[in-house]
C-alpha cells in the first residue's frame, strides 16, 4: 500500500511538472545547446535585473559557542527550544552549549529525536514539539539535519494552522509566503558541509514520493550562526568527507548556475524575489574562495582528525559556500541527489548511525558531479575551466570545448583520492532504477531550473546512467 501511494504521488507531481512551463531563458524549447548560446524565448515577461544578498549574522572563532547563553540573554529569551540529535547530544559541543545556557540562566527544553537525513515524519515530530512548547527562541546544535529541522519547527510553530507542504516549493507544494514573524534562531554547526547556518533552506525526505523536497524562504534563515572550529575534531572520517563533498558541490553549482539576469520572470514586488537567484557577482566571491579552501585543505581534513588548521578551514569553507549558494542556488547535482537519497534500499555508510538505510547527502550529491559538469560545461566553459584550475588542473593549453571532460576528470580524481564509492551501482542502484530516479528529479524546479543547460527526461536518464560508475 505504501509503495502504491508513493507511485501515485510521483505520477501526480510528474503530471504537474509536464504541464508547467519553464520561464527562464535557459529552459526554453528553442534552446540549442550546440550553439553555446541561449536563444530568445517567446515569454513576454521581463528577465531579472537585480540580485539580493541575504545571510545570517556569522560569528566565527575558537570557543565562540560559550557565548550562546549570553546571546539569548541579550535577546530577552525566556524559554528556548534546543534541538540536536542523539549523537551530537553526547559530544562536547553540546556540553559546552548546556553549560553556557545554565550559566546565563536561560530556561530551555531539549528535543533530540532528530533523524539524520530528516523525513516528513521526523519534521512533523519536531514541529509538534515546538508548537506545544510555547518557545520564544530556538537553538540548533548539530549538522544540516538538525539545523533544517529546527528551521522548520520555528516556521510552523509561527504558522500553527499550516500544512507541511504549504511552504514547500512548487509544483510539489504550494509555495506560500511567510505571513507571521518567526522567533530568533541561533545555529551552532558541528559539521563542515551544509552551510545551513547561513541559508533560508530546509530539506527533507518526503516519504510518499521517496525523494527530498525543500522549503526555501529567507525568513527561516538563522538569526545567527556560531561557527566554532573546536567542534570539527569530533567528525569521523566519512562524515568529514561527505560533508566536504557537499561544500564542493555547493561552490561548483552556485558558480555555474544560470546568471541571475537571465532568470525569468522578474518579480513584480521585491518580496517575491526567490532565495535562489542564479550566479551573481556577490555569490561568486564566496563560492570561488570556498573552492580554493577545498583544494588546499579538504584531503588533509579527511585524513587527519588532528589537523585543526585543515578542519577549521573546511568549517569556514562550509559557511562561505553557504553564503554563495544560499543566494545563487544549486542545480543538477542537488536536484538528482534528492531521489538518490529518497529511494535508498539497503546502503549504509561507514561512520553513520546504522538504524536505517542511508545515503549521506554529500555522497548523494557528489556521485553525479563528473557527469553533471561534463553536461553543463558547453554553456559556460570558462567557469568550468576556472573551477578545474582552482582544483589543481593546468588549463594553460585547454580548449573551451574540452572544459567538460577536463572538469569531470578533475572531479573523478578528487573523489577517488578520498575513497568515494564507485557510483550509483555501489550505492545499490541499477539501470532498472533510472526511470524512478528521473521521476524523482523532475519536480525539483527549485534547483533544476537554475542549471545553465536545460535537460529533458532523456538527458536526466543519461546523467544517471553515466553516474552508475564513476571511475
Amino acid at each position: 500500500m505504501a509503495a502504491a501511494r508513493g507511485r501515485d504521488a510521483i505520477v501526480k507531481v510528474v503530471r504537474a511538472v509536464e504541464g508547467a512551463s519553464c520561464r527562464c531563458p535557459a529552459h526554453s524549447a528553442g534552446f540549442n545547446p550546440a550553439s553555446q548560446r541561449r536563444c530568445q524565448t517567446t515569454e513576454t515577461t521581463e528577465t531579472e535585473y537585480a540580485v539580493e544578498m541575504a545571510t545570517s549574522t556569522i560569528r566565527y572563532g575558537m570557543g565562540v559557542t560559550q557565548e550562546v547563553g549570553m546571546d539569548f540573554q541579550n535577546m530577552g529569551a525566556k524559554k528556548v527550544c534546543l534541538m540536536t540529535d542523539k549523537t551530537v547530544g553526547k559530544l562536547p559541543p553540546m556540553q559546552i552549549v548546556l553549560e553556557a545556557m545554565t550559566k546565563a540562566g536561560i530556561n530551555y527544553e531539549v528535543f533530540d529525536n532528530i533523524r539524520v537525513e530528516p523525513t516528513d515524519s521526523s519534521f512533523t515530530a519536531a514541529i509538534d514539539f515546538a508548537k506545544k512548547g510555547n518557545f520564544d527562541a530556538f537553538l540548533a546544535v548539530g549538522g544540516g539535519s538538525v539545523m533544517d529541522t529546527c528551521k522548520a519547527a520555528n516556521l510552523f510553530s509561527a504558522h500553527p494552522d499550516a500544512e507541511l507542504l504549504d511552504f514547500v516549493y512548487p509544483p510539489i507544494g504550494k509555495g506560500l509566503p511567510v505571513t507571521n514573524d518567526l522567533k530568533p534562531l541561533i545555529a551552532v554547526p558541528t559539521t563542515s558541509g551544509t552551510g545551513s547556518e547561513t541559508t533560508g533552506v530546509a530539506v527533507f525526505d518526503y516519504e510518499p514520493m521517496q525523494a527530498k523536497i525543500g522549503i526555501g524562504l529567507r525568513a527561516i534563515r538563522p538569526t545567527m550562526g556560531l561557527v566554532d572550529p573546536m567542534h570539527c575534531k569530533y567528525m569521523p572520517e566519512r562524515v568529514t568527507a561527505n560533508s566536504g563533498f557537499d561544500v564542493l558541490c555547493h561552490a561548483l553549482e552556485s558558480y555555474t548556475a544560470i546568471p541571475f539576469q537571465e532568470r525569468r520572470p522578474r518579480p513584480q514586488n521585491p518580496i517575491q524575489r526567490p532565495a535562489y537567484q542564479g550566479s551573481n557577482p556577490i555569490s561568486d566571491v564566496w563560492s570561488l574562495h570556498a573552492l580554493r579552501i577545498i583544494n588546499k585543505y579538504m584531503k588533509r581534513a579527511v585524513r587527519n582528525a588532528d589537523d585543526l588548521e585543515a578542519r577549521s578551514s573546511m568549517h569556514l569553507a562550509s559557511t562561505f559556500a553557504g553564503i554563495g549558494f544560499g543566494n545563487a542556488g544549486v542545480h543538477l547535482c542537488h536536484g538528482m541527489s534528492y531521489p538518490i537519497s529518497g529511494l535508498v534500499k539497503k546502503f549504509k555508510s561507514k561512520d553513520y548511525s546504522d538504524d536505517h538505510a542511508l545515503v549521506p547527502h554529500g555522497l548523494s550529491v557528489v556521485v553525479s558531479a563528473p557527469a553533471v559538469f561534463q553536461f553543463t560545461a558547453p554553456m559556460c566553459p570558462e567557469r568550468h575551466l576556472e573551477a578545474a584550475e582552482i582544483l589543481g588542473h593546468d588549463i594553460r593549453n585547454a580548449k573551451r570545448e574540452d572544459a567538460g571532460p577536463i572538469l569531470a576528470d578533475v572531479l573523478r580524481k578528487f573523489v577517488k583520492d578520498l575513497d568515494v564509492d564507485d557510483g550509483l551501482q555501489a550505492l545499490g542502484y541499477s539501470t532498472e532504477d533510472i526511470p524512478a530516479l528521473v521521476k524523482g528529479t523532475l519536480p525539483q524546479h527549485r534547483v533544476t531550473k537554475l542549471s545553465p543547460r536545460p535537460q529533458t527526461e532523456e538527458d536526466l536518464a543519461g546523467l544517471f546512467e553515466a553516474s552508475m560508475k564513476i571511475y
